[in-house]
């Protein structure tokens, strides 16, 4: 009779184990606010000038000078894959989501992007270039089935030249990032 308690404890402490994990895993999520925000263009320059001005960004904006912005760094879109797969989970889906309202706000809808598809260090620089190229595919063929032109995105794969965490092989390297496009 004291077998059966003791399982009963077991049973509830594996059911709690399993609930903190899934909400560990849950991604990060964002709105489409968040990313118009975020690419949200620089406001025209008025009377840009030619002249050279040698000083602190400050300096220069005191003496008239206009400072050219720096350019918007790259929106992880939190799109992140299981190992060697290129199929997206549920959770991108959602964030994927917000990504396509974004681009489809006035602020961002004549942008262009470059959605840039990268691995972990697992597996050869050749075979990761090929799958981060199918991840960034698949984001842009997601997007494209949300009523998103496909001209305005790029997809590029990186493999594992770009990692975000010192640990090549951790899964955070799995990923889709996007960034305004320059050329």
């Amino acid at each position: 009779m004291r077998k059966q308690p003791a399982n009963t404890a077991v049973a509830i402490l594996s059911v709690g184990f399993y609930v903190l994990q899934a909400l560990s895993a849950q991604a990060q999520t964002y709105k489409a606010d968040d990313i118009v925000k975020h690419f949200q263009p620089a406001a025209p320059q008025t009377s840009p000038t030619r002249g050279l001005c040698i000083g602190t960004e400050a300096d220069c904006s005191k003496a008239g000078h206009q400072v050219k912005p720096a350019t918007t760094a790259a929106f992880d879109l939190v799109v992140r894959f299981k190992y060697n797969s290129d199929v997206l989970e549920p959770d991108a889906r959602i964030n994927l989501d917000e990504f396509a309202k974004a681009l489809k706000t006035p602020q961002l809808a004549s942008s262009s992007f470059v959605v840039e598809g990268h691995t972990d260090a697992s597996g050869t620089p050749a075979y990761n270039r090929d799958l981060s190229q199918r991840r960034a595919q698949a984001v842009v063929r997601y997007l494209s089935e949300r009523g998103i032109d496909t001209a305005k995105l790029a997809a590029r794969g990186y493999g594992q030249d770009k990692p975000v965490v010192a640990d090549p092989f951790a899964g955070e390297n799995r990923r889709v990032e996007t960034r305004l496009k320059n050329d």
